[in-house]
């Protein structure tokens, strides 16, 4: 991996034109360097990211539109535009958007560590992948899903 260039990546531009498909998101990497790893992220009412760990990494959203809902070391939370919202690894944190509006953020994780890879890996798995494929998939880079919580 190369060191940060120097440089300005646009508003409605990824690195290299890319745009992921993250099951229904939309995610667009912008900066990519071993220290660090920032994406733009866009998630449609009703989508989410399940709790899950980053043994490796620090993980930030800075709020830009929308209200987040957020499970951070099992006890609910919310974020709003403008909020920075800190996830330190080895914590357990899931995000969601229950409301009826799109949410937009920005993603970073320090170190990058294989995030930039697990994100091709799982590119357009579809609305609905085998969950223990994906599980499977994000354990070899480094993403740990906890088991969903019992009724």
């Amino acid at each position: 991996m190369n060191e940060m260039p120097l440089g300005i990546t646009r508003a409605r531009e990824g690195m290299e034109g890319i745009s992921w498909n993250i099951l229904g998101q939309t995610y667009v990497p912008k900066q990519l360097s071993e220290s660090s790893f920032s994406w733009h992220a866009t998630l449609p009412p009703g989508t989410f990211v399940p709790p899950h760990i980053h043994p490796t990494q620090d993980e930030f959203l800075y709020i830009l539109e929308g209200r987040f809902d957020f499970l951070l070391d099992g006890k609910e939370d919310y974020a709003e535009p403008g909020d920075l919202v800190h996830m330190p690894r080895g914590i357990p944190h899931g995000i969601f958007n229950k409301g009826d509006s799109t949410i937009k953020t920005l993603f970073w994780v320090s170190p990058s560590q294989r995030l930039y890879d697990l994100f091709w890996a799982i590119h357009n798995m579809g609305p609905e992948p085998d969950p223990a494929k994906l599980v499977a998939i994000s354990a070899e880079h480094e993403i740990d899903f906890l088991p969903p919580e019992e009724e």
